[in-house]
């Protein structure tokens, strides 16, 4: 251990990588999360920076998973560092170019270098439970001035005039300073992300479940099958979930293959595709489970990229590249070419903010905590964000893996979607959705949808879903063509309507609770 530069003193771990830090720790837990997916380390919201600087909500609204700092924890992401006793990978804060001088106050330097780190740089802040030794709370306060400079840096106007408006018109410190910031400073140049670290070999004999929910794209999911036969590791066992209506659907397609893992077939007689997965996952034996839609395909090494990234950043999950095809008929020679044309800002990893059920890859220990998907989401949207951020709430880190893609084909009709289309239409040719309950729709659609708006209530705070909501009317009513504005005012009545239907069915959902079977 020495000093660094008169700020930081300095650890070397059992891996000969050296980490700076600030503040008395321990170094036994130093060692061991320095061995982990993290690159910045704090006790933060143990000292007083729990949720602090929650006006970020004016600009993410419910946007962004690391909003909320998340409760009973050992170990989560969490950006609210403390800037006198953090741990940082010397070459991380290298790469960043440390704190920001232009803050008068040192916490808010802190805040803003962790923020972009994880939110913009590809970096992974921990919030690290006995970390640090000094347990007193300091009282964390952002001034005025620091929190237009921030708005200022990071976002455009259209942000900060948006705080103004909601912190008040009327009182002069916000113009002073608003017109300052805007004066004085300039927003910050894009950051260049942190590279990936460099994959190590697959260590042991990982096995993986891979889980295919299909429905009306029987075609398509033999063709993934395929892909799947020539993986460089090929999954232990394939499960298909069939939705297909017997009517349509040809029961031999499946039979006399010869695949290098075994293929599970089942028909699925209930509705949804949280329900498909459910039903897959309960069948499920390998020690990873990858989730893929049926109208995908990928590359020979897909599998590989997932189980090394996972075990070279010793992580619990991991989210794909999830490339779109442009019509359905591409290969996997246009996804080479796709990603070629992505170049260098393809190459990243960190924390994701996001999560894909077309691929993903997760210890199947962690999916098993969770029980699956919760099928409240059945017939809407919002089932995949909900599953990855109910797995970083309980402490798992996911991460983004640019090194599995896959090429989503979306073709124009079949999969679980085709129940998303009922949701637009009204009168009796509409079918009932799950989600409607015992109430079913009638003239007023709910928009957003229910399932989506239950998602938001689910996870984050009422102030936050007021400021969803103020943001959803205002971007309504304002980001649009003036021209058609008073078109827009005359159906704002209407809005409210759907928009309150949506909040109608997201709460009797969340009377219900989270539902896996």
């Amino acid at each position: 251990m020495r000093m660094i530069g008169g700020m930081f003193k300095e650890y070397i771990n059992s891996q000969g990588e050296v980490i700076l830090y600030r503040g008395s720790l321990d170094f036994e837990i130093l060692e061991r999360v320095s061995l982990g997916p993290g690159d910045i380390w704090h006790s933060g919201p143990d000292q007083g920076f729990r949720d602090a600087f929650p006006e970020i909500v004016y600009q993410t609204a419910v946007f962004f998973w690391y909003l909320n700092d998340f409760k009973g924890q050992e170990s989560c992401i969490s950006w609210r560092m403390n800037s006198k006793q953090f741990a940082i990978r010397k070459k991380v804060w290298e790469h960043f170019k440390g704190f920001d001088p232009e803050y008068e106050n040192e916490n808010m330097q802190g805040l803003d270098f962790a923020y972009n780190a994880l939110r913009n740089g590809g970096a992974i802040p921990l919030y690290i439970k006995g970390l640090f030794k000094e347990t007193r709370k300091e009282t964390v306060k952002i001034s005025t001035k620091d929190r237009y400079v921030f708005f200022r840096k990071n976002y455009k106007t259209e942000h900060s005039l948006y705080m103004l408006f909601r912190k008040g018109l009327w009182k002069p410190k916000e113009w002073q300073w608003f017109i300052f910031a805007q004066k004085h400073y300039k927003k910050r140049a894009e950051l260049v992300k942190l590279p990936p670290r460099q994959l190590l070999p697959i260590t042991g004999k990982p096995t993986v479940s891979y889980i295919i929910p299909t429905m009306f794209r029987q075609e398509f999911t033999f063709q993934l099958l395929e892909d799947l036969k020539a993986q460089t590791h090929p999954p232990t066992q394939v499960i298909v979930v069939d939705a297909t209506p017997s009517a349509q659907r040809d029961d031999t397609l499946y039979e006399g293959k010869n695949y290098p893992f075994k293929l599970q077939v089942h028909w699925q007689n209930s509705s949804g595709s949280c329900r498909a997965r459910n039903e897959a996952i309960g069948r499920c034996t390998s020690d990873y489970i990858i989730f893929g839609d049926d109208d995908i395909r990928v590359p020979q090494d897909f599998i590989a990229g997932h189980l090394s990234l996972l075990q070279t950043y010793n992580a619990g999950a991991c989210n794909g590249l999830d490339i779109r095809a442009d019509h359905q008929r591409q290969n996997l020679e246009d996804l080479n070419s796709k990603l070629k044309n992505l170049g260098i800002a393809r190459w990243y990893s960190g924390a994701a903010n996001s999560f894909s059920n077309a691929n993903s890859c997760v210890k199947r220990e962690h999916v098993n905590v969770l029980q699956g998907n919760d099928i409240n989401f059945d017939g809407g949207y919002g089932e995949d964000s909900d599953f990855g951020l109910s797995l970083v709430k309980m402490g798992v880190t996911v991460l983004h893996n640019p090194f599995s893609a896959n090429l989503h084909l979306k073709p124009h009709s079949g999969g679980y979607r085709w129940w998303g289309t009922q949701s637009k239409l009204k009168g009796a040719s509409r079918k009932t959705l799950p989600w409607e309950l015992d109430v079913p729709v009638k003239w007023v659609r709910p928009v957003p949808s229910p399932t989506v708006m239950y998602g938001l209530i689910k996870h984050f705070t009422p102030r936050q879903l007021k400021e969803y909501r103020n943001k959803y009317f205002f971007l309504y009513l304002f980001k649009k063509s003036k021209v058609t504005l008073p078109f827009r005012l005359l159906r704002i009545p209407y809005k409210f309507a759907q928009f309150r239907r949506s909040i109608f069915y997201a709460k009797k959902l969340m009377q219900l609770g989270p539902r896996h079977k």
